[in-house]
């Protein structure tokens, strides 16, 4: 008994047993709060003037808050260790760049802010780890590109995406349409054109969708806006309902948006781009039957083709219609044709079959179809051994060959006009072309008067060298026109369609006259046209050859005046012949003068011009000469 007082008074001493304790607390970084009193802890931030994310953080923060500051990037050490982080506020930043794995330690972060900064993309890497994300805010920043597995951490768990007020042209779609638990997607703002038709039929749990402000012509209905009331406002919106706003698209208000339009709502931010005749109305004060669509009308294909098997060959087909038809093309063998190692099928309508085969001749079809209807068209391909070579005459003033260098036609579609104008398909009885020469033809269509309320005719032609589609507008009252910008040597498809007003629906509606096919004729080849080198070659030679003509005429002047001055430069006096005076002198009598001797004798072209001087004293009588 005496041993337990002994032990009560020892227990004191004893060191009491408590949790291990955690490291000790890091300081609180420069111009920053920290609560550390309490849990959860936090550090906050905002507006510090902070360049980079500060070295010192607590690492057991559960909420950092660094909005407001100039920080340019995120490196992998500037948030590692932050395990227990739930709250992450980077908005309005200048933010370029984030290292991939920067987020890898953030494995318990239910929402992070970058909003405000000035990121371009978003790769996969980039938010890796953050596998609890409920809150993603990316608005306000440059992104033209985001990755399809950058969300792939956070689609189970993401309730909260904004994308919006980026330069987003476009989306994942397919990585969008796994995040099963989003409640609010916000795409507004951006530059998307199109939305894939259902994009988000899985997203069960979407209660708000946010696409204003984009390039959107259309918006395909999707099951999901069949499950759910589509309201325009979220304010006293049921929780089972969709607030969808699509206001300042260009809405293309056709027969695609009649889903769109039998919807019950009450906001007026929508409005019609286009047709013309709808362009700028108010999309919900648009009638439902104004909402039409046209069928597809194949405006152009290409002419009969004849190729040598192992070469090239392009089918093309274009067609009209609202909205925009979609071109395909079925084989001889009624299977339909797309991008291949043989062929490839472009959007805009044209087959390319890269290399033929004998048993690729025959009949392909060309289908043009949309949501009011479809077209067809028959091309006729045959595939041959290479034709024989053509021997072509330079210098003759017949029509352009195939094969010539300035033949305003390829072979083949030369070959084709020939083969049209005897096998081609039979023109319509509705439409003539007559009187067609080189570059001009007379069209010609018959009375419509079962049509009432026509307003003007449409003419549509093409030519079979070219893809550009041309249009006239012709009065109503008239019955022919005269084309004259056409291209010699061509085959061009027409078609005359009457404009009216149908009186059922009140609606500018078109109908078919006719169409019609007609070859232009070859133009003459000019004859003996020099070329324009050999001209300037010419011109050189001879204008050298009378520079080189003048300096010989003017050096043998030269040297006739030469000649003629007897070797004395022109303009120099010539000096005289000397010339003996003798007078001689006695002793008072005057002697005889001795005779001089006769000069020797001078050129007959000199001597007219010498001049003889003597220069002797006068004798005067009585005067006796002075000896020496």
């Amino acid at each position: 008994m005496a041993i337990l007082p002994l032990l009560l008074c020892l227990l004191p001493l004893a060191p009491a047993s408590s949790p291990p304790q955690s490291a000790t607390p890091s300081p609180c970084p420069r111009r920053c709060r920290c609560q550390t009193q309490s849990l959860p802890l936090s550090v906050l931030c905002p507006g510090a003037g902070l360049l980079f994310v500060p070295p010192s953080l607590d690492r057991r923060a559960a909420e950092l808050r660094l909005a407001d500051n100039f920080i340019a990037s995120v490196r992998r050490r500037d948030l590692a260790n932050m395990t227990g982080l739930l709250h992450l506020s980077l908005s309005r930043n200048t933010i370029r760049h984030v290292a991939a794995g920067a987020f890898a330690d953030l494995r318990a972060l239910r929402a992070l802010h970058l909003d405000g900064n000035r990121l371009t993309s978003l790769g996969e890497g980039q938010l890796r780890g953050l596998v609890n994300l409920r809150h993603l805010i990316l608005s306000n920043n440059q992104l033209a590109a985001l990755a399809a597995g950058a969300l792939d951490d956070c689609a189970e768990t993401l309730e909260d995406l904004d994308l919006s007020y980026n330069n987003l042209e476009q989306l994942p779609w397919e990585a969008l349409g796994r995040l099963g638990n989003v409640n609010t997607l916000g795409l507004d703002h951006n530059l998307l054109a199109s939305v894939p038709a259902g994009a988000f039929s899985r997203l069960h749990k979407l209660a708000r969708l946010d696409m204003t402000s984009n390039r959107l012509t259309t918006i395909p209905p999707d099951p999901l806006f069949s499950r759910l009331p589509l309201l325009a406002r979220p304010r006293g919106s049921p929780a089972s309902a969709l607030v969808l706003a699509f206001g300042g698209n260009p809405l293309h208000c056709n027969c695609e948006l009649v889903w769109l339009r039998r919807l019950a709502r009450e906001d007026d931010l929508e409005a019609c781009a286009s047709p013309p005749a709808l362009g700028g109305r108010y999309f919900w004060a648009v009638g439902e039957e104004e909402f039409v669509c046209e069928p597809p009308v194949v405006t152009h294909r290409s002419p009969p083709l004849a190729v040598p098997a192992g070469r090239p060959a392009a089918l093309r087909c274009r067609a009209v219609g609202d909205p925009e038809p979609r071109v395909r093309w079925v084989s001889p063998q009624g299977r339909l044709l797309g991008n291949s190692s043989r062929a490839r099928a472009f959007p805009n309508g044209t087959l390319e079959l890269l290399v033929t085969e004998p048993g690729d001749g025959g009949i392909f079809t060309c289908i043009a179809a949309n949501a009011a209807g479809e077209a067809t068209a028959a091309v006729e391909l045959t595939v041959g051994p290479p034709p024989p070579p053509q021997l072509a005459n330079s210098t003759s003033c017949d029509p352009p060959r195939d094969g010539d260098p300035d033949a305003l036609t390829p072979p083949s579609a030369a070959s084709a006009s020939a083969k049209v104008a005897d096998t081609g398909p039979p023109t319509d009885r509705g439409v003539q072309v007559t009187e067609h020469g080189a570059t001009a033809a007379l069209v010609q269509w018959p009375d419509q008067r079962p049509i009432p309320g026509i307003r003007v005719y449409q003419i549509q032609y093409n030519s079979s060298a070219d893809d550009i589609l041309v249009y006239r507008m012709i009065p109503a009252e008239s019955r022919s026109f005269l084309l004259t910008d056409l291209a010699s040597g061509r085959t061009y498809d027409l078609c005359v369609l009457a404009v009216y007003e149908d009186s059922a629906t009140g609606l500018t509606a078109t109908r078919p006259v006719g169409c019609a096919r007609f070859s232009t004729e070859p133009a003459l080849r000019p004859c003996g046209a020099p070329h324009a080198p050999f001209l300037g070659g010419t011109m050189i030679i001879a204008l050298g050859g009378v520079i080189v003509a003048s300096v010989l005429v003017f050096i043998f002047v030269l040297l006739m005046r030469y000649k003629v001055h007897g070797g004395q430069p022109p303009g120099k006096a010539k000096i005289p012949a000397p010339v003996s005076s003798v007078c001689s002198q006695t002793n008072g009598a005057l002697g005889p003068t001795p005779t001089p001797a006769p000069p020797a004798p001078e050129p007959a072209a000199l001597r007219a011009h010498t001049v003889v001087q003597l220069d002797c004293e006068p004798w005067v009588p009585g005067h006796e000469p002075v000896g020496p």
